[in-house]
This record gives C-alpha cells, structure tokens and sequence, in this order.
C-alpha cells in the first residue's frame, strides 16, 4: 500500500494519441475515469463518494452529477455529517490530507462494524508521510483499504481554460493587514502554490517558471516579493513531483508566468463590452447563475427564471465573447433563420396565416416540437438577456462613458475632458464615476499626489471612502509607483505641445476598423504574445529555471509558421439594426477582434501550453484574451487566478482592502 502517482489517460492522449483535451476535459476525464472509474475493478457494485468541502468543489467544478452516478455512485456525502452504515457498499473517499480528514477516515472504517464494506481512498495533494503512518498503524483499517492513491487535483475549474485556487480574500491575507498574522500569510501561501502545482501534476507538465519582479528591485518592498516567493514555493513542489510521480517530465514542456494585480490596474475596473463581460458587470449574477424575470406563457404573469450561463448552452458558447452589439445582432439573426427553417415553426406559423394543415403536416409539427421548444426557449433567454443589457447601456449613458474610458487608455483625453463628463453627468452612478477615476489614475497617478485629486473627488461628489479605492489601487502597485510612469505607459510630443500619455498602444490603424469601444485590450495579452515568441523581458520577469537560448528560436519560428494560418477572411457588415456606434470592422490579426471563431477543440494543439497566474484575480478582458490568443497562436492558454473578479468585486475588496503596512511616499490615507 503506498500513495502512487497521478498519471492519467486524458494526458496521455494529449501527448501520446494526439487526440487534444483541454485544461478542463483533462481534469474532468481524470477524476471519473482514473479516480471513480478505476475501483470497478475491485467491485462492480453501487459505491458512495465521501468528500470535504475542498473536493467537493474540485468535483463539481469538473464534473455533473450525472457524469458521477455514470460511475456507479449511488450517494454522495459529507466527510463531516453524521451518516448512515451501509455495510454492504464500498465507499470512495476524494478528500486533502489533513489530520482532521484522516481521524474521521480511521473512525469510518476501524472497530468491528466499519461504515462502508471496502475504502478507495484518493488525495487531492500530496500526503504527509506522518499521516500515511497514522493510517497504517491501525491495523483494523488496512485490510479494508483498497487503495491508497495521490490525485494531485485540489484546484477549480471555472470554465474551458480558467481555473481559480478559490482564495477571494488573498489581496487582503498576503497584500493587507492580515498578511502581518504570519500564519495565515504562510497558510495562503502555502495553498496557493500546493493548488497550482497540482495544475501541473494532472496535466503532466513541467514548466519553465517565470515571475513578475519589483519595478525597483532596491527599494522593493515584501508585498512586491508575493511573486517571487509563490514562484520559488511552486518549483520546490514541482522538484518533488519528478521524483514521486511516475512518468512526471523531467525536462520542461511549457511556459508558466506568475503576476499579480499591479502589472494591469486598468483591467478589473474598465468596461468590457463583451455579453459575458456586460452579463456580469451589469447584471446581479452569482457565480455564473442569473435569476431574470420572464412573462410565464400558461399564465401571462410575470415570475423568476434561474439561467445558467455555461459551457452546455451552445448558445452561450457562441456569442458570450462577443461585443454586445454583435451579439444582439447574432441573436436576432439566429431567431430569424431558426423560425424560418424549423418545421414546427414554419407549420405554426402557416396555421396562423390560414393555411389547412395535412395530417402529415401536423405529424411533421408534431416531431419537431421538442426541439422547437428547447432550442427556441434558448435562444428567447439570451435575447431577453441582451435586451436588458442593452436598456441598462442606453439608460446609464454607457456609452459616452466607455468612450471617455477607452480615449483616457489610449491618451486622447485628459483632465478636461473628465471635467466636462463630471459636470454634464451628474446623475451618473457612483460607481460609474470612480472606476473612471482608477482609470484616470492609472494613467496619470501625478494628478492624485498629495491633495491634488480633492477637487476632482468633489467635483464627483464622491465620498473620502470612495476616494480611498484609488489610493489603495495604487498602493498596491509598488512602493515605485510615483516615480515611474504606469505599466505600459508612453509618452508622445506633437509641435511642442503637451505629451500625450497612454497606457495602451493603439493597435489599430485608419485604414483597419473594430467594433467601436472594443479597442481595449488587456496587458496580459501583450505579454502572452511577448512570451510565446520569446521575448519577454528577463530584467522584468525572472526564470526559477532559465531555458537554453534554442528555446527563444523554437518559439520564435512556430510563432512565424502559425502566423501564416491563424488568419482569416474579411467579416461583413450587414445589420441596420446596429447602433452606428458599434458596428463591426475588422481588426489588425485579420479577423474580428471579438469573435472566436474556432474554439480550442476544433483543432490539434500544435505548440506547447503557455500557463499564466494572477495573484489578486483575474478579468473577463483576461480571460477573452487567453481564448482569443489560443486560436491566434494554436497554444492552449491556461489562466489561474486566486478568483474572477468583476468591477463591482473588485470595488467591494478595494474598499474592505485594509492598507497597514503600505506606504508610497507622497500618498496618505
């Protein structure tokens, strides 16, 4: 009995078979057929899964529960909730190592009337060996284990290529006052880097490991060191694996950066006019579930309707990263074509216009309906979806407002021009006016030195706690933030006037045209591209373990080849529905630059994984950009991050943030 390895055969297929899963399929595959699937040889019969409250969420992160009972699991229960024995069954336990987990473990199984019949126990990391000790010491339990394995699975899928290590207040445990209470800094630290080392051990990689580094080495201070201590934590336990897991690479096989908040302050508060993006800004949504009101059919009044947006409503999958404005006009063409061709809906409608109805008409009618029904009642919820975002666009005068944002970016407005916004919006939300007021800073942080923002902040008529985001937003940057310019920034002189300051580089150019507002784009993306052709500044980003120079080569001449087949055609503009505003152009890769037009498993992966983590969570900009960047360099983006965070969160951990032991010098709180 030892604890073994987590070799899988969805990884295999990925390097041996040739057949691509993605991130989320490979961890899905791996607990139903490697963990669940495997006891089946011991025993045919029905079996209960036991979980923590950690495993659980890895499982149904990954997985349904009809994906589990496919399995042969009849009941699923709580490691910690009293149950019921079932003598006759074997039981499943996917539990983390912790002492507590082993002690109810050994209290199931031992005595002379055990719970279950047979244990299969399965770890989601890497076991102590104290406690595999403790296990084997009692003698009445081992003859009833019939497994003892290492899954090395404890983190959570969140969608195709996202995973998140579910640490919502990490800002606050490793950045904030919080972090001064050392064992709950070591406790987080220690979970982070176990969870995305045990990203690496399900997909069997080994990365070559990079990190963020302080803006000012010499002046750094502990909270700009965050990176660099996960980096080297992560590596340590990525050591461990090559010896303990059979079959674990043991040359590297991927690329793997580490960043926290500070490297794009602009992304978690600007407006993302994606329908995922706008769904979650703008919506009240809890996780990736909605409760919209929609008219009952029976009754005609009005009632609650709970809509997941997820990766099995195809609808969603197709349209979620899409500008708004194409999304809506997608939607409604989708409506048309499905009422146009579908049987059902083409009989009903001649039934209405008067036209006798055969009874193999009515037959006809008859076997489409169910789809009829489904596909249609799909396709009304996001078009009611769209529509409600749309109203809140026009109502809230967003408009006008992504535009300040989006020329704030690219350095065509300044001081004035928030001023005049300020003064002719007044009745604009609060916090409408104090993410325009980040982003402001962001790209002009010698405007809020001091006291200078205080008359900006009362012409907001925003309060000194509003005020407070925007300060600590920029103590998070570094202890160098005021002395240098914003991350990305540049500077431009026109006929000795004043500089132009930007913190994006405009990527467009007059003859090639967008979606209007969609001109943004995340830092990430630049660095992703700069990683996968080699090129990412090593003074700025630092190697745990530094490639050979071939490497930089390799990469740059599987770049060169991918480019020649990423491209595609010209993308029509033919929607007098669409506001002028929006209407879509084409951008500079060739293809519209909010349109995915061939998701990840539509192709072989042709180059290896390029992994990215984002300490003090992620954006839907971020995320948009990995997808679209996967299709553009055909490699599989994976992004982690310690949670998604929408504007509104964001805001709300801003201002729970508490800023002991920050400092910049000229900033007070």
């Amino acid at each position: 009995m030892s604890a073994s390895d987590s070799e899988s055969a969805s990884g295999r297929a990925n390097k041996g078979t040739g057949e691509y899963k993605n991130f989320r399929m490979t961890s899905r595959d791996r607990l139903l057929y490697e963990m669940l699937q495997s006891t089946s040889s011991e025993s045919k019969s029905w079996k209960v899964l036991i979980m923590d409250k950690v495993t659980v969420k890895v499982m149904s992160s990954s997985c349904k529960m009809a994906d589990i009972t496919d399995q042969g699991i009849s009941l699923v229960e709580d490691l910690f909730r009293r149950r019921q024995p079932l003598p006759s069954l074997d039981a499943i336990y996917f539990i983390q190592p912790s002492k507590e987990n082993i002690v109810m473990f050994l209290s199931d199984m031992s005595g002379r009337e055990p719970l279950y019949k047979k244990a299969f126990v399965f770890f989601c990391q890497p076991v102590p060996k104290e406690l595999v000790n403790h296990i084997k010491s009692d003698m009445s339990v081992v003859p009833r284990i019939g497994a003892l394995r290492e899954m090395n699975l404890e983190f959570f899928p969140v969608d195709t290529q996202v995973f998140v290590t579910d640490h919502d207040m990490a800002m606050e445990e490793l950045y904030g006052e919080t972090s001064q209470n050392a064992r709950k800094y070591d406790a987080c630290m220690n979970a982070l880097a176990t969870r995305i080392a045990t990203v690496f051990a399900s997909l069997k990689e080994l990365p070559y490991v990079r990190y963020q580094v302080a803006k000012d080495p010499d002046r750094a201070s502990a909270n700009e060191l965050i990176p660099s201590k996960l980096a080297s934590a992560i590596w340590d336990r990525l050591t461990n694996y090559k010896s303990s897991i059979p079959n674990y690479p043991q040359k590297e096989t991927c690329e793997f950066l580490i960043l926290d908040r500070s490297v794009d302050q602009i992304a978690p508060v600007i407006h993302e006019w994606t329908y995922d993006a706008m769904c979650h800004d703008l919506l009240e949504m809890e996780g990736n579930k909605l409760v919209l009101e929609v008219t009952n059919k029976a009754t005609g009044q009005p009632e609650n309707k709970e809509i997941l947006l997820e990766d099995s409503d195809p609808v969603w999958l197709e349209i979620r990263h899409l500008h708004i404005a194409e999304a809506s006009e997608r939607l409604h063409d989708k409506m048309t074509n499905f009422a146009s061709k579908n049987k059902a809906a083409a009989l009903s409608q001649a039934s209405r216009d008067g036209a006798e109805l055969s009874t193999r008409d009515l037959q006809k009618m008859v076997q489409a309906l169910p789809q009829y029904t489904e596909q249609m009642e799909k396709l009304s919820l996001h078009v009611e979806i769209a529509g409600k975002i749309n109203k809140i666009i026009r109502d809230m005068e967003l408009r006008e407002l992504g535009q300040l944002e989006q020329d704030i970016v690219f350095g065509d407005a300044g001081t004035k021009e928030i001023i005049t916004f300020l003064r002719t919006h007044q009745d604009a939300s609060v916090e409408n006016k104090l993410r325009l007021l980040m982003i402001y800073a962001c790209v002009h942080p010698d405007k809020f030195e001091g006291d200078k923002a205080s008359k900006i902040m009362q012409l907001a008529k925003l309060s000194a706690e509003d005020m407070k985001a925007v300060k600590k937003m920029r103590l998070l940057a570094g202890s160098s933030e005021t002395k240098k310019k914003p991350s990305g920034s540049f500077s431009l002189t026109f006929d000795g006037q004043r500089k132009k300051v930007a913190a994006r580089k405009d990527k467009t150019s007059p003859e090639e045209e967008t979606w209007a507002l969609s001109k943004f784009y995340p830092m990430l993306e630049e660095l992703i591209e700069n990683v996968n052709k080699g090129d990412l500044s090593k003074n700025d980003y630092h190697y745990i373990n530094e490639p050979a120079p071939i490497n930089k080569e390799r990469n740059q001449s599987q770049s060169a080849s991918v480019s020649t087949t990423t491209t595609t055609g010209p993308r029509s503009m033919r929607s007098r529905r669409t506001a002028t505003w929006a209407r879509p152009h084409h951008s500079d890769d060739g293809s519209n630059d909010s349109v995915l037009r061939h998701s990840p498993s539509d192709y072989k992966m042709m180059g290896s994984r390029i992994f990215i983590f984002i300490i003090g969570g992620a954006t839907r900009s971020e995320l948009r950009a990995c997808y679209k960047l996967t299709t553009k360099l055909r490699r599989e983006i994976v992004l982690g991050a310690t949670s998604i965070d929408d504007p509104p969160q964001y805001l709300t951990k801003l201002k729970l943030f508490s800023e002991k032991g920050l400092s910049v010098e000229g900033l007070k709180l």
